[in-house]
């Protein structure tokens, strides 16, 4: 990575934990990019990327949704997704608009076995779309445990109407280089899409209630 300079994410991160206010619960770490001189207008500047972070991220919920039958429901059920359902249960809730919402606001990453996958994007899809939340097909002979522990480390990246990225990156108490190693997995997913510095204007990291701390990006082309 041409930017992500190790020395000058472990001085802010720890800056930062300084400077957390201690609360009833463990803040979750968030970083925060602002890009700039980018056409948002045009689809091939638009993001809509999992990355797998090198960490996971302690107490952090993330419900995955399967739909599945059969040897499959049974496989995603022992490596505990949090929502199984089948064909049958789908075509139910075709309409209703109410629990098609709740559910795609719910889940975070959403996995289908290939022959269902027409009827989930008809019933889901257009609850689905907007949300940057396409489902990912369960391929035959995939190893579904496998997939959803990846899924249970990694981050959505959305870019769409405006030209910020934010995405959890730590908790409080996660050890610094952690807490690095998973912002630079996301720095680097940026770096393929946008150049450097050109369409980086700032970078930030923040604890949930405390206020946001900058990284110049200056110090990173100093290095």
């Amino acid at each position: 990575m041409s930017f992500a300079k190790t020395e000058v994410l472990m001085k802010t991160v720890k800056i930062m934990n300084e400077k957390l206010t201690k609360r009833n619960f463990k803040q979750s770490i968030e970083l925060i990019v602002n890009l700039r001189d980018i056409d948002l207008k045009k689809p091939e500047n638009r993001i809509r990327e999992t990355v797998l972070l090198p960490y996971e991220i302690p107490n952090r919920k993330v419900k995955i949704f399967v739909a599945a039958e059969r040897d499959i429901a049974i496989k995603a059920r022992e490596a505990g997704a949090d929502l199984i359902i089948g064909r049958a249960e789908l075509e139910q809730l075709a309409g209703n608009k109410k629990e098609l919402k709740k559910i795609a606001r719910e889940y975070d990453f959403f996995l289908a076995q290939p022959d269902l996958m027409p009827v989930v994007g008809r019933v889901l899809g257009p609850y689905l779309g907007p949300r940057g939340k396409a489902p990912e097909v369960l391929q035959p002979n995939t190893n579904i445990s496998d997939i959803i522990t990846r899924l249970r480390k990694s981050v959505r990246i959305r870019l769409k109407d405006q030209p910020v990225i934010s995405v959890i990156v730590g908790k409080e108490g996660m050890p610094n280089e952690q807490i690095i190693e998973n912002i630079k997995a996301v720095l680097s997913a940026l770096e393929k899409k946008f150049k450097f510095p050109q369409n980086f204007r700032s970078i930030y990291i923040k604890g949930t209630m405390s206020e946001p701390l900058k990284i110049d990006v200056k110090e990173f082309e100093k290095r």
